[in-house]
């Protein structure tokens, strides 16, 4: 039997599975309710109970009011809707955003885009673990600060911010506070109330429920600009008729999400791997962000003076990421790594593997089996 006949899926960070639970909600907006949730007749009146519902459930997850939740097109445009929204509707107070080097593009990018119509952005570095330090955040603000965030978690090497410390530092100084909780909601304990944000972004795929759905947590009081303009619906803050069916997905899995977070299981998986790696490998495989505060799913490691898209491609039916990318016959580490200050010969053998609700003990042992094929 060929060793690569089993496919096993090991980048549940990049995107999840549908849960069955979370089809078997969306089924009947496919077949039976299809007005407009909009709409005061009997087609859209049941829509609109089961928007209000998928609201109620995301809600529920993190803590705060149905109303404070928008529903958007996934975590991008939740980012978007947060820093330049929030930008446009207050930069009559200043212009100064606090960033870190670590973001997500899709938190970076918005903050380029911004400096490119006057804002001035801050992007404070991380230590050897990818953390910040709240201590540069509260030396970068002025008198011009408006607007700060930081990842709840690193989508590469999993590594927890101190989401709640900088929070309150916000709150002390008066500044609004965003945080691109992605990668976190549905894995650890998120509540916007112990937290201390203002702002959270929510990516459906990140935790089992459809691609092209995600919701933005907005404190009530906290003012932002449409970046889509049209009828008022979100609130008048995201025009367009809602997506009632990927809404209700990402309800759905949010509230079978409060059953696993904090789950041990995953963890203990997680760090059974971790350890069959150092038992099969020694000081030749190193891990990449904090040792504890990281997600309790997520192992980056890097196979020292090895490349880690080479050691992947040698296993074809193995799905995980790596933390650099070959360009004409070069290695180039990936930006979170070379903030962390890795070196080279230890960052071009990164492999992001990142477990989910499904993986396996069967599946953890049969990947190190195939690495030390491969490796050895």
């Amino acid at each position: 039997m060929n060793r690569y006949m089993q496919q096993i899926y090991l980048d549940y960070n990049a995107s999840t599975p549908l849960a069955p639970e979370v089809i078997d909600a969306m089924m009947p907006l496919l077949h039976d309710y299809y007005g407009n949730p909009s709409a005061l007749h009997w087609a859209g009146a049941p829509v609109k109970e089961w928007l209000q519902k998928a609201r109620e459930q995301v809600a529920d997850l993190i803590g705060c009011s149905p109303r404070e939740v928008i529903f958007t097109s996934g975590g991008s445009e939740a980012n978007n809707l947060a820093l330049k929204g929030y930008y446009f509707k207050n930069k009559s107070k200043g212009n100064h955003i606090i960033t870190s080097k670590v973001e997500h593009p899709a938190v970076k990018n918005p903050c380029q885009f911004l400096e490119q119509i006057g804002a001035r952005v801050t992007y404070v570095g991380v230590d050897q673990f990818g953390r910040v330090s709240a201590e540069e955040i509260e030396q970068a603000i002025t008198e011009d600060t408006i607007l700060i965030s930081i990842m709840h978690s690193n989508n590469e090497t999993g590594t927890l911010q101190p989401i709640q410390v900088i929070g309150n530092l916000a709150e002390r100084h008066g500044i609004a506070f965003h945080t691109d909780a992605s990668q976190s909601v549905g894995k650890v304990p998120v509540n916007v109330n112990e937290l201390k944000v203002d702002m959270l972004t929510i990516a459906g795929h990140k935790l089992y429920a459809p691609k092209g759905i995600g919701a933005l947590y907005i404190k009530d009081g906290i003012k932002l600009e449409s970046l889509i303009h049209g009828a008022g619906h979100e609130f008048g803050l995201r025009a367009g008729t809602e997506n009632t069916l990927l809404a209700v997905g990402l309800g759905k899995a949010c509230e079978i999400a409060e059953t696993h977070v904090g789950n041990s299981v995953l963890k203990e998986l997680t760090d059974y791997f971790w350890s069959g790696l150092k038992v099969e490998f020694g000081d030749r495989v190193q891990l990449n962000g904090h040792p504890e505060e990281r997600l309790p799913n997520t192992l980056n490691v890097s196979f020292v003076e090895k490349i880690g898209q080479d050691l992947l491609a040698a296993i074809p039916q193995l799905a995980a990421s790596t933390g650099s990318a070959c360009h004409a016959g070069s290695i180039e580490l990936s930006p979170v790594l070379k903030e962390m200050a890795v070196p080279e010969k230890v960052g071009m053998g990164a492999i992001r593997f990142s477990l989910g609700r499904y993986t396996t003990k069967d599946e953890i042992n049969q990947v190190l089996q195939w690495l030390r094929e491969t490796i050895d």
